[in-house]
């Protein structure tokens, strides 16, 4: 356990280290959005073998305001009992701005809220939304003993509760599942000329100006900025804190996951990422490593923000090759080779 902070030991929270050690309406892609029912089946469930790590740089800014935290074993880290068959692990990306003390404590307090839900885990998407917003009131009074801490954070949090995948963002931080080759967003980036964004800002007397809300932030979601004038109160207000959450089956198509601050969307298209993660990961294997080519690549594209990339193997093997299936080959005779078909068979039956 690190040395606790000021507003820690005022507010006597517990503090969570950060290691850097009701229907749902399913896509095309398999992803659901919003709570999952599970209907038994017969065929065998997938249980995923989670590898994780992590990278971070603060790439041309003058200060680090990027966190992360990546726990394989939720319930063993946190000395509780196992609740079932699987992995149990979280994992989250956290963008700072105005300041870091908001992305640090979203780190540290995020997971204990989780935790200390009496219907964790048996609904895993409630207890996360909740946690989200317990986690923004508690900076708040935070912030009420130290204006010091006056900052924001955009924040993306995934569980993995046996084969379940379940991921929560406020902000615009990405995750992306690779699933056989193919990126499937399991996030949407809450920027606030997005028209739902937008929609939901102006019916909480907000506006967008020239791509801000009310002229301020970048972002239409996020954690803190408790200190910005007409943004958010304990009424509401346009900036939310409100994740989207988005879960999944996985399967043994479900290769692994990124999470990366925008830094890293920057200059990577969500496919892009994913290709060039698979190529690295069939080369070492290494989760660690794979992240730390992903900042490289990042820096060598010229993104101008500081960066945190999670990546999540769901297998001990590396990505296999991929073989496209084989066609049927369809070959056609032209007219003139029909006759001549035609006058050779005539000729046997004459012999």
């Amino acid at each position: 356990m690190g040395k606790l902070s000021e507003y820690q030991l005022y507010m006597h929270l517990p503090v969570f280290d950060a290691f850097t050690a009701n229907v749902s309406i399913k896509s095309p892609s398999g992803v659901s959005y919003g709570p999952e029912m599970v209907v038994e089946g017969c065929e065998t469930e997938f249980i995923p073998i989670v590898r994780s790590g992590a990278w971070t740089d603060i790439g041309f800014r003058r200060s680090m305001e990027d966190a992360y935290v990546c726990v394989d074993d939720f319930m063993r880290d946190c000395r509780l009992k196992n609740f079932g068959e699987g992995p149990n692990a979280f994992y989250g990306v956290f963008d700072g701005h105005g300041g870091k003390h908001a992305a640090d404590f979203v780190c540290n307090h995020l997971p204990r809220f989780i935790l200390e839900d009496e219907d964790f885990p048996r609904e895993i998407e409630r207890v996360l939304a909740s946690a989200f917003l317990q986690t923004d009131t508690a900076f708040a009074e935070a912030c009420t003993i130290d204006a010091a801490l006056a900052s924001g954070t955009t924040a993306l949090a995934a569980l993995v509760i046996g084969s379940s995948l379940v991921v929560a963002n406020a902000g615009d931080c990405r995750a992306v599942l690779c699933r056989r080759g193919k990126a499937v967003e399991m996030s949407r980036d809450h920027k606030p000329v997005c028209t739902k964004e937008r929609k939901r800002i102006e019916a909480s007397g907000g506006y967008v100006y020239d791509g801000y809300l009310n002229g301020q932030l970048n972002v239409a979601r996020a954690l803190g900025d408790w200190h910005m004038e007409g943004l958010k109160d304990q009424e509401g207000g346009p900036l939310s804190a409100e994740p989207e959450l988005m879960t999944t089956r996985l399967t043994e198509e479900d290769e692994f996951l990124i999470m990366g601050c925008d830094g890293l969307w920057d200059v990577f298209r969500s496919q892009n990422a994913v290709d060039f993660a698979r190529r690295k990961l069939q080369e070492h294997n290494d989760p660690v490593l794979c992240c730390k080519e992903l900042v490289d690549e990042a820096l060598k594209r010229k993104s101008g923000d500081n960066l945190a990339v999670v990546v999540v193997c769901f297998n001990s093997k590396p990505p296999p090759n991929l073989v496209a299936p084989r066609g049927r080959v369809q070959r056609s005779i032209s007219a003139e080779g029909l006759r001549e078909l035609q006058s050779f068979l005539d000729c046997l039956g004459e012999g």
